[in-house]
Formats: C-alpha cells, sequence, structure tokens
C-alpha cells in the first residue's frame, strides 16, 4: 500500500525524506548523548529503526522506528554529519547569536543543527528552501519557544555560506508540491 489514509479516507503519500531527517537528527542525538561510536549508531538505525517491519501497521514513531524512511538519505547526511561535524560545528559557532552559546544548546537543537548544516553542504540537488523549511518543521516537532525562530535565522546563514549559488528564501512559487520529493 503507498502513502497513509487519513481519517476522512483520503490518501497522502508518505514523507520518507522528512522521516529521514528526522531519524539523523536522532541519530546525531544518540551518539553525543551515549557518546556511542557514530558507526555503531548508524548501523543500528539502517538495520533496525529505518522502514516498516512487514505487515507491521504503526504509523508513528513510538516504538523507536522511523517508519518510511529513505535510508538513502539518511546515511548520507548521517555520515556527512559525522564526518564534518568539526566543520559544521565552526560554521554553527559563527552564524550563532551571542544569546545562544553552542555549548550551552539543547542536545537536540545542536544534532537538529548538525544535520541540516551537514546536508547544506553536501546533498546536492535539493532547494535550499526545502532543506530549511524540513528542518524548521523539526524544529517546531520538538520545541514551541525561540528555538525555531533561532533554527530558521542560523539555517539561513549557513545556506548563505554554504550554497553560494542556491537562494535560501522561499517564494509562492516555491510551495508547490514538487518540494516533498526532496
Amino acid at each position: 500500500m503507498n502513502g497513509v489514509q487519513d481519517e476522512d479516507g483520503t490518501r497522502h503519500k508518505p514523507r520518507s525524506r522528512t522521516a529521514s531527517r528526522v531519524a539523523v537528527v536522532q541519530a546525531l542525538f544518540q551518539i553525543e548523548q551515549a557518546d556511542d561510536a557514530p558507526e555503531t549508531v548508524i548501523a543500528q538505525f539502517l538495520r533496525h529503526r529505518l522502514g516498516r517491519v512487514p505487515g507491521d501497521q504503526a504509523e508513528d514513531y513510538e516504538d523507536g522506528t522511523v517508519p518510511e524512511a529513505d535510508a538513502k538519505l539518511f546515511e548520507q547526511v548521517a555520515r556527512s554529519a559525522v564526518a564534518r561535524r568539526e566543520q559544521v560545528d565552526a560554521l554553527i559557532v559563527d552564524v550563532l547569536p551571542s544569546s545562544w552559546p553552542f555549548a550551552r544548546l539543547d542536545p537536540v537543537l545542536r544534532a537538529l543543527l548538525r544535520a541540516a548544516g551537514a546536508e547544506l553542504a553536501v546533498v546536492e540537488g535539493v532547494p535550499t528552501r526545502v532543506v530549511i523549511n524540513e528542518y524548521l518543521d523539526i524544529a517546531h516537532g520538538f520545541f514551541s519557544g525561540d528555538e525555531p525562530k533561532m533554527v530558521n535565522g542560523v539555517l539561513d546563514a549557513l545556506a548563505r555560506r554554504l550554497r553560494t549559488a542556491a537562494p535560501a528564501a522561499s517564494t509562492p512559487a516555491d510551495n508547490a508540491p514538487e518540494a516533498e520529493e526532496a
């Protein structure tokens, strides 16, 4: 079955790339908090937490799995975030507002910024506005305070540094359905 049926009976396409980005944030959080070896965590996610078990009808993240995730995107962003951690962290520190010291950021927020920074740095073909919007949506899922506003500003600044040729701002025409494919 392709897609998920809503309560009103309509069907929508699973957001596999969004699920992958959420999984990257979770994996980077686990790597930092548990001080686990990055390769071990990435392998664990790829083997046990991404996608669905055949016959499983769960549609949420409660059991620790990330339904409908794009394993290729997960692996690319997670490995890039680990390999480029010092570079991405330095860029984040450079663009963070002084009222948000990097070392004092919530660990989930650090993981989110690292994932987004790595994706902006290495994943080609995904429009900048899509990357920013996806991670901003993830930030709204984890935080209800000023964090999403800060994430928006930091990601916009990172995009200008990492993707000088691509526009970071969203326009009304940019909100077309094809953005989901990114």
